[in-house]
């Protein structure tokens, strides 16, 4: 697996609130008393974080802010978004610790919880990505809002670091109109008419299509972007390069492929008129990356 592309320094997107979300983690952990905290109270330790399976590193802002909060120091061997492999020992030093050992203990859990998941899901987006260059497709590879409650930031910014594109954030983002807002109103076109009264020419509005009539109607109402929902490699392939012949020098517009995408046949989707390619599955079902903290041994 390749390094990565330089994106620069991704913590300055986070929002405001990102540390907030971090105390939460501890809050959790810790709601009382930290009995395991009095039996190894306050001398100075040193804990080497291990990385026990091959893996892109993701989440080193959030790993950094959990030990900040616990008055701990971290020393990084590794960059955001470097592949790493254990090696022939089983293990790999990511980074050292330093702190109290009761604050090293508070922090460990929470923060290799982190970085598990977000590892887990830079790897599988940086292999998404490297298909897609692999076979020369333009087009975009994306995420989706399928994310864990709470933890969503820490996931898309995890999709960032593996190279791919994180689709709509949240609800406020982009009108996206699926089967059940069809259902609700009537029609995609009395749909896609409400969203543009009030999203107005700032939001794009996407629709979800389960056939090339469906997509016409999206079209013909104005839709920003296709959504082809659950068409195989071929079907989607073709019906992409119909409505794009067919609407070419009239409308503008997205053709997006979503549903059943694997990385074991996503290669079938990369097509001319295909421009996004969204994957649930960066967010679901993802393998995590094993790592591991340990203090060191105490010199006698």
């Amino acid at each position: 697996m390749s390094q990565p592309s330089t994106y620069g320094d991704l913590s300055h997107l986070l929002p405001t609130n990102w540390k907030k979300t971090v105390s939460s983690w501890l809050d959790e952990d810790t709601p009382s008393f930290d009995y395991g905290g009095f039996v190894v109270g306050e001398t100075d330790q040193v804990a080497i974080l291990y990385g026990k399976a091959p893996g892109v590193l993701a989440g080193v802002p959030f790993f950094d802010e959990v030990f900040r909060q616990v008055d701990c120091r971290v020393e990084w061997f590794l960059k955001e978004g470097e592949f790493f492999s254990p090696g022939e020992n089983g293990r790999k030093e990511v980074a050292k610790v330093h702190g109290h050992a009761r604050n090293l203990l508070l922090g460990e859990r929470p923060a290799l919880n982190m970085l598990a998941r977000a590892s887990g899901i830079a790897t599988r987006a940086r292999r998404l990505r490297e298909l897609k260059d692999k076979h020369n497709w333009k087009g975009v590879i994306a995420g989706t809002r399928k994310t864990t409650p709470g933890f969503r930031i820490v996931e898309k910014y995890a999709m960032l670091v593996g190279g791919v594109d994180t689709h709509r954030v949240d609800l406020s983002s982009m009108i996206m109109l699926k089967d059940n807002h069809v259902w609700a109103t009537g029609s995609i076109t009395n749909a896609v008419r409400a969203a543009r009264s009030t999203g107005g020419f700032a939001l794009k509005i996407e629709v979800e299509c389960r056939t090339e009539a469906e997509a016409d109607e999206a079209i013909e109402a104005g839709a920003d972007i296709i959504m082809l929902d659950n068409f195989d490699g071929n079907g989607l392939i073709s019906t992409a390069k119909k409505l794009k012949d067919r609407y070419a020098g009239k409308r503008m517009f997205l053709i997006e492929g979503s549903g059943g995408l694997t990385e074991e046949n996503v290669s079938s989707y990369f097509g001319e008129g295909v421009d996004v390619l969204s994957f649930g599955s960066l967010s679901q079902s993802v393998p995590h990356i094993d790592f591991s903290l340990k203090v060191q041994p105490r010199q006698k």
